[in-house]
């Protein structure tokens, strides 16, 4: 809260026009707005004695562990709820402008997913799955002209254990009827360092994958902004 030296708070149109979010993103645009004048844009108001950036001061701050606009990607629907002045409204529109980001990210990196390239791969992924607090499991599904047909989350397990099923995996490559796949699933420690487990699976789904025609190309395990391929590690 902004106060005048007469100790009278300042409401958003009482400060000077370079100072509200709206004005200075039409005069300077969107790039000139701070993460909270951002976030203030999306909430369009606060409360009687709460401003809007002030409460998205309180958002960014709200996180120990991971501060700023990290920290609001982890956020959930109730944890926004609980800060003053953010409702079921505002809480949701905070929620749906995070997935979209997320989307955006991938839609841009779509195009660019190459199949002897991890890297690509991990990067279409590491933005959604690398903020996951349990083990999922994901699948990239590809033709004979090494074209993505699909992809798709197959199955979701605990913080540290996801359960993957040599037949769960072959049924829904057989439904996108793809002859490559790319396994995908992270670790919420943010350690990608592959498990015996981990391994040992891959060798099952590599086995599986040659009786009915389907290649596995990698398996790729995504930590926190890192990733290990399996298949630049030798396991396949």
């Amino acid at each position: 809260m902004i106060e005048n030296c007469n100790n009278h708070s300042l409401t958003m149109k009482e400060l000077p026009v370079s100072e509200q979010p709206y004005e200075k993103c039409e005069l300077y645009g969107a790039k000139a707005l701070s993460d909270a004048e951002l976030i203030a844009v999306i909430l369009r108001s606060g409360t009687t004695n709460v401003r809007s950036t002030d409460i998205a001061i309180h958002i960014l701050n709200y996180s120990k562990s991971k501060s700023g606009l990290c920290g609001l990607q982890h956020m959930s629907q109730k944890e926004l709820m609980s800060i003053p002045g953010i409702g079921r409204v505002k809480a949701i529109q905070l929620l749906s402008v995070v997935e979209l980001c997320s989307r955006m990210v991938k839609a841009n990196l779509k195009d660019s997913i190459c199949l002897t390239k991890p890297e690509t791969v991990a990067g279409y992924f590491m933005q959604e799955m690398r903020l996951l607090k349990v083990e999922e499991v994901r699948g990239l599904f590809f033709d004979t002209k090494s074209r993505l047909l699909g992809e798709k989350t197959l199955s979701t397990g605990t913080v540290n254990a996801s359960v993957m099923s040599p037949r769960e995996i072959y049924l829904a490559a057989l439904q996108f009827e793809a002859v490559h796949i790319i396994l995908l699933h992270n670790h919420p420690s943010g350690d990608p360092t592959p498990s015996k487990e981990d391994i040992m699976v891959t060798k099952r789904m590599l086995e599986a994958g040659k009786f009915i025609g389907i290649t596995l190309l990698d398996h790729i395990i995504i930590g926190d902004n890192r990733y290990i391929s399996l298949k630049e590690q030798g396991v396949i």
